[in-house]
């Protein structure tokens, strides 16, 4: 199981010829993976559409994968022990929502697809990427 990431559709959906949206590509065009989307990924992911139609367009696409739910009282807990263990590495984490993506995926065992950065502490943690 892999969970893309907004950083990925972001690219992949406005043709960004960028390594990660190449693998998403090649991902939903195997078939070898079941791909899954979040939904604070989706709510990421659709706030960037800039019409109703576009929007439309969008969800089209997502609308043929998994949805998952991301948060809730346990992830939440677990998150804020992962906020506290990259402090002590001397990482701060500044967006909540990516926080509890890495928890999730942690929690979870599943894969990864980004292109952001600010994931790369998580793999200390046991974050695996795609």
């Amino acid at each position: 199981m892999i969970l893309v990431d907004s950083s990925v559709w972001i690219d992949y959906l406005r043709g960004a010829a960028e390594p990660a949206s190449a693998r998403l590509d090649a991902l939903l065009a195997t078939g070898e993976e079941t791909l899954l989307l979040g939904d604070l990924i989706l709510m990421e992911v659709l706030r960037g559409c800039r019409s109703d139609r576009e929007c439309e367009r969008v969800l089209k696409v997502l609308s043929t994968l998994e949805c998952v739910t991301l948060g809730g009282p346990a992830i939440a807990v677990k998150a804020t022990q992962h906020y506290r263990a990259l402090l002590r590495l001397g990482v701060t984490v500044s967006k909540s929502v990516d926080l509890l993506i890495a928890t999730w995926c942690i929690e979870e065992r599943c894969a990864l697809l980004h292109d952001d950065r600010d994931f790369a502490p998580f793999e200390k943690l046991g974050l695996r990427f795609a």
